[in-house]
């Protein structure tokens, strides 16, 4: 049964062909027919009730009022920020280098695979960085600095601290760990240049899933000793490490103290894969949620993650109340989905334990619709203590001494516009999501259209990140136009070398 139709990919050359999303057995499939290849059916999602659910926090988006240029020859052919694209970037991806200290035998991405080095120059990167806060409505708040590996710039400090004094709220790494791991001094460097986030790669608890175990725990143990937040990033492998994804939540929660979250990656094919590699190592985001409920033991449930989108009532709230643009979180529904858990002496408490999350959503929208009929100041400040006083029939009583934290953090957050009470809840909870980007097999350009994650390159373009690894790969013809050569082959770690 057809559900939808969108334009795809043919897997073999990479044509822009119509498709249909269709409901099959209970999953969700991705159809559609080169003319010169065939017909191609590929997994989307493997559980249609779930992918039905997620369609109701649909939120299309408006775009940004200052595109790049007029869409001419459609997604996703026309990258740039285009005029048909609906969302605003919520965060950037600046490739710093693709030079690396390791030498995995899966990257493609660094000098030795590429054959040639990619490294903008300080002046190109902070172009990129004033194309970002120049977008409108609303400047670009978060940037992450990726490769490669970014740490093996000399200047990334300096780049650290220009992102902050351009305005970036938030400035985030994303690292192997190495450097972080052989010099205690490097992880506070970083902090006090202004980083807010390392996003450490870290693929499982053991040395069988995870090679840089030994790394990644002296990394931790270094940020953690100068206040260093990190979130663990593992890409998840059918087969490989999708056993150990219960034990990654249970190793952050363990590092409660500088791990903030988990966010879980399953594999993209974006090399060259066989049908038998992707019935073998597919991994869809209901696949990975049943995953966690079962290797959680029923913690954290499966019905208990939410779609990026379902955050957009508190947009709206907090653009009704102050009358300001605001970040949207307008990613397709069917991207990545997200909950939080609250690590307690009792063990991990999900927040959906503490509150009704679809009440609290529902009374949200319900403040929202009072404010937009309010006519002054005086009003719309009793109208949202009411609201907030409202909000409680959401809560839930058998968590009450965890759930007033909570609301007290609500309150002070919306009532006196004080946000250090965020840092409170941001550092006495574990966020646990994921992130599903898209290869050729499973291409959506709705979702290309809808993509809030940006790669910005030095000829000025903003790229949707999954058609900027997959797809048409602008990746690759951005590298080769700022290509240098190789003078000298940077040295390897080996990582059994790091005590």
């Amino acid at each position: 049964m057809v559900i939808k139709q969108t334009n795809g990919l043919c897997p073999v050359c990479g044509k822009v062909l119509p498709a249909d999303i269709l409901e099959d057995n209970g999953q969700i499939f991705i159809e559609r027919t080169c003319p010169e290849h065939g017909v191609f059916r590929h997994l989307y999602w493997s559980d249609a009730e779930m992918y039905k659910k997620f369609d109701l926090f649909e939120s299309i988006g408006h775009g940004i009022d200052n595109p790049q240029f007029e869409a001419a020859d459609g997604c996703p052919l026309d990258c740039g920020l285009c005029s048909n694209h609906k969302s605003g970037t919520l965060l950037a991806n600046i490739d710093l280098t693709n030079r690396c200290n390791l030498d995995c035998d899966f990257c493609f991405a660094n000098a030795r695979a590429c054959g040639y080095i990619y490294e903008p120059t300080f002046d190109e990167i902070v172009a990129m960085l004033q194309v970002l806060r120049d977008q409108k409505p609303v400047p670009v708040p978060a940037v992450q600095f990726s490769g490669g590996e970014p740490t093996m710039r000399d200047d990334l400090f300096e780049i650290i601290r220009k992102a902050k004094e351009m305005g970036f709220a938030q400035v985030q790494i994303a690292t192997n760990g190495i450097k972080l791991a052989q010099d205690p001094a490097y992880a506070r460097e970083m902090e006090k240049a202004g980083t807010n986030t390392v996003y450490l790669h870290f693929d499982g608890v053991t040395r069988e899933t995870n090679p840089l175990i030994k790394i990644s725990k002296k990394a931790l143990e270094n940020c953690r000793r100068v206040n260093l937040g990190v979130v663990l990033v593992p890409t998840v492998i059918n087969g490989r490490n999708d056993h150990e994804v219960g034990d990654i939540i249970r190793f952050a929660a363990d590092n409660i103290k500088v791990v903030r979250g988990v966010n879980f990656q399953p594999v993209a094919f974006t090399g060259a894969a066989s049908e038998d590699d992707l019935d073998r190592e597919r991994v869809t985001i209901p696949d990975l949620m049943q995953r966690i409920e079962d290797q959680t033991d029923g913690v954290l449930k499966k019905e208990y993650f939410y779609p990026v989108p379902c955050v957009i009532p508190f947009s709206d709230l907090v653009e009704t109340y102050t009358g300001a643009p605001q970040v949207r979180f307008t990613t397709h529904q069917h991207c990545g989905a997200a909950t939080y858990g609250f690590v307690t002496d009792e063990g991990l408490i999900p927040i959906n334990e503490m509150i009704d999350v679809d009440g609290f959503f529902h009374a949200i929208n319900l403040m929202t619709d009072k404010l937009n009929h309010d006519d002054g100041s005086i009003n719309k400040y009793k109208t949202l203590i009411e609201g907030i006083n409202d909000m409680r029939v959401s809560l839930k009583n058998d968590k009450m001494s965890s759930t007033t934290v909570f609301w007290k953090i609500i309150a002070q957050t919306l009532v006196k516009h004080d946000f250090t009470a965020l840092r409170d809840f941001h550092w006495n909870a574990l966020f646990i999501g994921t992130m599903h980007f898209m290869d050729n097999y499973n291409y959506d350009t709705a979702r290309v259209q809808r993509c809030c994650i940006h790669y910005a390159t030095p000829n000025g373009k903003l790229i949707p990140f999954c058609t900027y690894n997959s797809g048409p790969v602008y990746r690759e013809k951005v590298w080769k136009d700022y290509a240098q050569p190789i003078v000298q082959k940077d040295p390897i770690v080996d990582p059994d070398t790091i005590d």
